[in-house]
């Protein structure tokens, strides 16, 4: 547990961060998830309409920290390749 005055104020900005971190994380996940739902039901479309959403919480979690800049271009480019492997279908 934290001792001095500066540690025990950085310990309570931590909890406060984390919870604006797990919701931008849990966002990120969740538009993640409906994309693949829909490319992998074959539903064209409506994924590629919900891409800027998907890129845009990707964006927003790599701006924050939550996920480093190289795991958000991956996770971009995934996304975007299993989109064209399902159109072309």
């Amino acid at each position: 547990m934290a001792i001095t005055r500066n540690a025990k104020k950085a310990h309570r900005a931590s909890l406060t961060k984390r919870v604006f971190n797990v919701r931008r994380k849990a966002i990120l996940h969740d538009e993640i998830k409906a994309f693949r739902t829909k490319v992998a039901k074959g539903i064209a479309g409506d994924a590629e309409a919900l891409l800027p959403t998907v890129f845009k919480a990707i964006d927003k979690a790599e701006k924050r920290g939550i996920i480093k800049k190289n795991t958000a271009n991956r996770k971009k480019s995934r996304l975007v390749a299993s989109m064209r492997k399902a159109v072309a279908k």
